[in-house]
C-alpha cells in the first residue's frame, strides 16, 4: 500500500539547516524545562500513600477532590477507577501524619494515618464511602525507582547504537544515537512543560518509544545501503533522499496507525493507561519527524558514502591489517 509515490524525489536534505536547527533547538529547550520546572512525578517516584475507595453509588472526581481540600489535605490526586463507583486517592503524608523512615514510624503506620483522615472527610461527606485497599511507598524507594529508570533507558539506546554499528556502520549508529536522544529528550521536555504526572506507566513508554523511533530509522538506513551498494554515480544526498522517498509511505502508514491504537487506548482504556498512550503518541510523531528530516542529515554531515557500505574483500581486508 502506498500513499506516496515510491518515485518521487522530494528534496529532503535540502531543508537540513532548517530541520537541524529546528531539532537543535528542540533538545536545549527541553533540557532547559526538564532542569527548570521538573517532571510531576507519581506517588511511585516521590513516595505516598493511595488509598481505593468504593462508594454505592456514581460519585464524581471532582466532588472527591474538593471534599478532601475543603479537609486540609493538600494536593490530593483523584482518579477514577473502573467506572463511576470507585475512586484512587493519592496523597503524600504531611509532617503532622508522620513518615516512614522517621524514628518510630513504620510505612504501615504513616499509611494508616494518612487513609484514616482519607476516610474520615469522604465519609463526612458521603457516609457510603467505604476502603477497600490501602499503600505506601517510601521516598527512597522512589528515588531508587528514578535512578534505575534513567539506567534502563542509557542501556536501551547503547545498546540499539552498538547493534547498529554492527548490523550497518558506525557512521549509522552514531545518527541513531543523536537521533534517539533528541527523541527521548523531547518527549520528556514535552511532559516537563506540560507537568503532567509521571509515573511508572510513562516511564516504560519512554522505553517503547527508543523502540519505535529506531525501527522506523532502521528501514531507512536498510534502504541507504541497498540504494549505495546498487547506485553506481549517484551523491550521497542524491541516494539519501531517494531513500527517504521510497520508505515515506511505509513510515507516514506505521505512524497513522500506531497513533490510532494509542489514542482508542487514551480515548477508552481508562486513567491507568493514559500516561503510556500520551506519551506514545508524542513519541511516535516526534520519532517520525525525526526518521524523516533528522536521521538522514546527521549521516550526510558525517560523511557516508558508497565504500563505507560495500562488502569487503579478503584482499581489502588484508591491507587494512598491514601495519
Amino acid at each position: 500500500m502506498e500513499i506516496f509515490n515510491p518515485n518521487a524525489n522530494f528534496n529532503f536534505l535540502g531543508l537540513r539547516r532548517y530541520s537541524i536547527a529546528v531539532a537543535a533547538l528542540l533538545v536545549v529547550a527541553s533540557i532547559a524545562l526538564i532542569l527548570v520546572r521538573g517532571f510531576n512525578y507519581g506517588q511511585e517516584f516521590v513516595g505516598g500513600v493511595a488509598v481505593d475507595v468504593a462508594y454505592s453509588a456514581p460519585v464524581d472526581t471532582n466532588d472527591v477532590r474538593k471534599t478532601l481540600i475543603d479537609a486540609g489535605l493538600d494536593n490530593p490526586l483523584v482518579q477514577s477507577v473502573g467506572g463511576t463507583r470507585q475512586v484512587t486517592v493519592r496523597l503524600q503524608p504531611r509532617d503532622d501524619h508522620g513518615l516512614a523512615g522517621q524514628t518510630g514510624v513504620t510505612g504501615d503506620e504513616a499509611a494508616s494515618k494518612v487513609s484514616d483522615d482519607i476516610m474520615a472527610a469522604l465519609k463526612a461527606k458521603r457516609p457510603d464511602a467505604t476502603m477497600s485497599k490501602k499503600s505506601f511507598v517510601g521516598p527512597q524507594v522512589g528515588e531508587e525507582l528514578r535512578s534505575d529508570g534513567l539506567y534502563a533507558v542509557v542501556f536501551v539506546i547503547v545498546g540499539i547504537m552498538g547493534y547498529l554499528w554492527v548490523r550497518f556502520e558506525r557512521r549509522f549508529a552514531v545518527a541513531a544515537l543523536v537521533t534517539e536522544i533528541h527523541d527521548v529528550l523531547v518527549t520528556l521536555g514535552i511532559f516537563a512543560l506540560t507537568q503532567r504526572e509521571f509515573d511508572l506507566t510513562v516511564l516504560a513508554s519512554v522505553l517503547a518509544v527508543v523502540g519505535y523511533s529506531i525501527n522506523d530509522k532502521v528501514v531507512v538506513f536498510d534502504r541507504i545501503r541497498e540504494l549505495f551498494r546498487s547506485s553506481r554515480n549517484a551523491t550521497p544526498e542524491d541516494v539519501l533522499n531517494r531513500s527517504i522517498n521510497s520508505t515515506l509511505s511505509r513510515t507516514i502508514i506505521t505512524s497513522l496507525f500506531t497513533g490510532i491504537t494509542m489514542a482508542a487506548l487514551f480515548l477508552y482504556g481508562g486513567p491507568a493507561v493514559h500516561g503510556f498512550a500520551v506519551t506514545l503518541l508524542i513519541g511516535i510523531v516526534v520519532g517520525t519527524l525525526s526518521s524523516i528530516f533528522v536521521a538522514s542529515p546527521i549521516l550526510l554531515w558525517l560523511g557516508v558514502s558508497k565504500q563505507d557500505l560495500m562488502p569487503k574483500s579478503s584482499d581489502d581486508a588484508s591491507l587494512e591489517r598491514r601495519p
